[in-house]
């Protein structure tokens, strides 16, 4: 359950408790497609086997959307379409015209969805009141944006906007990266993305390479942007920050997983304790982020 992306959001409602929230997302509690339904989602237990819609520990929250969706390709429908235009062509003595295929190709469609396959994928967010703090397990903003979507239906007045800062992250990283050093606890490592602006954006990635070298430097000088910089914080959390203050490719190195381990003897308390030592790390890793950014700017984007 270890978080590896990050959507940061900041949660301006601190009335928010497990048990008003338990009772808002049971309105949209998951329920498995039916026979004509493409797509179905809804909030199910973050614990495997928990019938908690809220798994709440030490005022963190973490809640777990469900989103099931048909598997229809256009491929299939068209295979099937086919033959049934060449019956119909067979009966009435000429081809079928466009909209005589179309409706074809929509009761193909019908006929078919009641027998497709299913796939299933959760997404998480882990909430912290008392901090302010709102984030989605989510490496791209759809999926983000899906998870909030369904949020705000359950609860209209939830008060979340986007994290903003006062240096932005691609300025940040570019001064960083220039002087060979980032502030407080972080560290840089050895991957990183460079663009330069304009129409062309000329694009430069390092993969496992020693950021310190002096081609580098020099696409700085020529006018580069960081764009994407990985980064350890405090020798317990690995990340790459992207321009857009988006966090990926997170990983809790083994210090704290032994940490965890160690807490723990059952299934439910080895969840417990992962999620309390994620949640405390995310609680100081953000704020740290944040003051290395120059502080957090004024007004955020409401979502």
């Amino acid at each position: 359950m270890w978080f590896r992306n990050l959507q940061i959001y900041r949660l301006r409602d601190s009335n928010v408790t497990p048990a008003n929230l338990e009772e808002a997302l049971s309105s949209l509690a998951f329920q498995a497609c039916g026979k004509m339904d493409m797509q179905s989602r809804g909030w199910v237990a973050p614990r495997r086997d928990g019938d908690a819609l809220v798994h709440s520990l030490g005022g963190q929250m973490l809640i777990a959307l469900a989103v099931e969706q048909k598997l229809l390709p256009s491929s299939v429908i068209n295979q099937y379409a086919l033959e049934r235009a060449a019956e119909v062509e067979e009966q009435q003595g000429y081809r079928p015209g466009r909209k005589q295929l179309r409706e074809i190709k929509e009761r193909v469609a019908e006929e078919l969805l009641p027998r497709a396959f299913t796939r299933r994928r959760t997404t998480y967010a882990w909430m912290a009141p008392v901090g302010g703090w709102f984030a989605v397990d989510a490496a791209s903003t759809a999926k983000s944006d899906e998870l909030l979507e369904a949020l705000l239906k359950c609860v209209p007045d939830l008060s979340l906007g986007l994290l903003k800062t006062q240096t932005s992250p691609a300025s940040a990283m570019t001064e960083w990266l220039a002087a060979g050093d980032a502030p407080g606890s972080f560290g840089i490592d050895r991957d990183c993305e460079l663009r330069a602006p304009g129409e062309d954006k000329a694009t430069v990635r390092y993969v496992r390479h020693p950021l310190e070298a002096d081609e580098i430097r020099g696409h700085i000088e020529a006018g580069k942007q960081v764009t994407r910089l990985a980064m350890t914080w405090n020798d317990r959390i690995s990340l790459v920050l992207h321009e857009n203050l988006q966090v990926k490719r997170l990983a809790f190195l083994d210090i704290i997983k032994e940490q965890s381990e160690q807490q723990a003897e059952t299934a439910d308390e080895q969840f417990d304790a992962d999620f309390a030592i994620m949640a405390g790390e995310l609680s100081r890793l953000l704020p740290a982020l944040v003051e290395a950014l120059g502080g957090e700017a004024d007004a955020s984007t409401s979502v």
